[in-house]
């Protein structure tokens, strides 16, 4: 049984303690956060040992693996410090909001020949798991191109957002992962356009709340993604792959498949699932088994640092052309 240390006690690092411990190959050997009133509930909840330092924690004995949920300045220190040690690292993304940070971090954690995954939870989500089976059998032929919707229920607090590296970084990181995945090929040129039609002053940090990009391969493949971080019916994600033989499409989630006719309405139905932690709740528990399997079979990590590194590079490109207003070519990252 793998012990694990998780390092964060916030909302991501609660998400991914209580998942180690209710996973019967992993021991949730210590929360480990120096705000101690979070990490000392979260340990108090789970039953396990806490610790507030995050260094200590990686050193001791009784840890095999460690799992990454702090704020993202300090994901490379950690990663490097449990690489070091031969310990295999689960790492919520980003790797750095610097790229030239985070390229000097994967080249080296890969001269070491670490182990670690880096935490793309959408790739796990069971709709898209379908969706990449059917591409992979041929179902629709040759993809030509891709549509994706992320829209979020509600503006982050200010706290937040300044801290996150701008919607592109944090938000839409997402979704040029998923539009890697689904084209099969890498981006070529990126054009962007970015708005604030939600709260007007994120100017002053500077960001945009409201985002609409488009990508094309070098073999003329094509995807749109169109990002908000407002939508007042919920948690919005739908994905599009239209190919040379047909269509796949996934809808949004709700709490109950019921619809419901009455003389007042029609087709009435219960509202989206309202956050990714309820939507996205399988993810999480897949991801981590996905990590699991590749330690045991001794397999490539399904989600890498390098393609971290590569959804991070679009990111950058997609800013610089939505200040800009003009298409970026890509190039090699």
């Amino acid at each position: 049984m793998l012990r694990v240390a998780v390092l964060g006690a916030g909302r991501i690092g609660k998400i991914h303690a209580e998942n180690v411990e209710k996973n019967s190959r992993t021991r949730l050997a210590v929360v480990v956060d120096p705000w101690k009133e979070g990490a000392d509930a979260l340990s108090s909840q789970l039953g396990c040992d806490v610790a507030y330092d995050y260094v200590a924690a990686i050193d001791r004995d009784d840890v095999d693996a460690v799992l990454i949920g702090t704020p993202t300045e300090l994901h490379i220190e950690l990663m490097l410090h449990a690489v070091n040690l031969g310990k295999p690292v689960f790492c919520e993304k980003p790797i750095d909001l610097d790229y030239d940070r985070a390229k000097a971090a994967v080249d080296q954690l890969e001269a070491l020949n670490g182990r670690v995954m880096l935490a793309f939870n959408r790739r796990f989500d069971p709709d898209y798991l379908q969706l990449r089976q059917a591409i992979d059998a041929g179902e629709i032929g040759e993809v030509r191109q891709v549509i994706i919707t992320s829209r979020d229920p509600g503006l982050a607090p200010r706290a937040y957002l300044e801290g996150s590296g701008g919607i592109f970084r944090d938000m839409t990181i997402h979704d040029f992962d998923m539009a890697r995945s689904l084209l099969g090929e890498e981006p070529v040129e990126v054009f962007a356009l970015g708005s604030r039609l939600v709260d007007p002053t994120l100017d002053q940090i500077p960001d945009f709340d409201s985002v609409m990009v488009v990508l094309r391969t070098a073999s003329g493949k094509q995807c749109h993604i169109n990002c908000c971080r407002e939508a007042v019916y919920g948690f919005d994600q739908r994905l599009e792959v239209f190919g040379s033989k047909g269509m796949l499409l996934n809808e949004n989630h709700r709490p109950s498949t019921v619809r419901r006719w009455s003389a007042q309405a029609t087709d009435v139905r219960d509202p989206l699932l309202n956050f990714f932690m309820e939507r996205h709740a399988d993810s999480y528990r897949i991801e981590l088994d996905r990590f699991l399997d590749a330690l045991e079979s001794n397999s490539p990590m399904p989600a890498t640092p390098r393609d971290g590194l590569s959804a991070l590079h679009l990111a950058n490109c997609a800013a610089e052309s939505a200040e800009s207003g003009k298409l970026i070519r890509i190039g090699v990252n």
